[in-house]
């Protein structure tokens, strides 16, 4: 089966994961899903994930999801940017999420990162998607 957009099936998985109260989600390996969790761990939103190869099978990337009193910490998380309409911003023009609750997640030219090291690098670039 092929896949549009690799990254909305991330998001998807960590939502319905989160939901159903799992401790952790696996989905398919790829470099832009791996900076995306890499950003999600730092800011604090996953427990971590890890890479696991199975002979003769596609890598896939197990995610520990977080949870704080029994409610999951990534409580909306969306996709902002789509295949059929991408979504660019300045930095001057990206606002704070939640009233910096939550953060954005950025594809600069600098690498995939969150809106606030975005801003600490002068940097803008497409929204991939916002996390609260």
């Amino acid at each position: 089966m092929s896949m549009n957009d690799p990254l909305s099936d991330l998001i998807a998985r960590i939502k319905n994961a989160a939901t159903r109260k799992r401790n952790k989600v696996s989905t398919p390996a790829s470099k832009l899903r791996a900076r995306v969790l890499d950003v999600l761990a730092d800011e604090g939103y996953i427990r971590g994930y890890s890479l696991i190869e199975k002979p003769g099978a596609f890598p896939e990337f197990e995610i520990e999801l977080k949870y704080f009193d029994g409610e999951p910490v990534i409580a909306e998380i969306s996709r902002v940017s789509k295949p059929g309409r991408r979504v660019y911003s300045s930095i001057k023009d990206l606002k704070p999420i939640k009233n910096g609750l939550g953060i954005s997640i950025l594809s600069t030219p600098k690498g995939v990162m969150s809106d606030t090291a975005a801003r600490d690098a002068n940097v803008g670039g497409e929204v991939l998607c916002r996390v609260y």
